[in-house]
């Protein structure tokens, strides 16, 4: 069985769950960790192994406020690897969700949305508080 992973966001880095049973895997929060691409490795590991592993569908669910160049490059492999698994058939699926006063984060869904050609939902979420 895959392992699931889970670790709380931090000033500089994103929370993440990922749910093997549910094919899911969700980020939330910031992200510009000293090394992105340190930070991303296990997350990049654990989509490959789901979708190696796995017929079931995938689900990607991203609530992301901000991201740095380095983070951006870690998140569009992770975007070409599910464009990768829909290209080949598989089922999988982006949802961005978005703070609608955050234009920033709504450029960046935006950006990343028109150099894919798999689901990808953007959907406004105001944050609670």
């Amino acid at each position: 069985m895959l392992e699931n992973l889970s670790s709380a966001a931090t000033a500089s880095s994103p929370r993440v769950r990922s749910d093997a049973e549910a094919g899911l895997l969700e980020l939330a929060g910031e992200s510009y960790p000293e090394n992105s691409f340190e930070f991303f490795q296990p997350i990049l590991g654990w989509v490959a192994d789901f979708l190696a592993r796995d017929d079931r569908p995938l689900r990607v669910e991203l609530r992301l406020t901000y991201l740095n160049t380095s983070s951006i490059k870690c998140m569009m492999d992770l975007l070409d690897a599910m464009e990768e698994a829909h290209l080949s058939g598989r089922s999988v699926s982006l949802t961005w969700f978005y703070d609608p006063e955050n234009d920033r984060a709504l450029d960046l869904a935006e950006e990343f949305r028109e150099d894919l050609g798999l689901p990808f939902h953007i959907v406004p979420q105001p944050t609670e508080g």
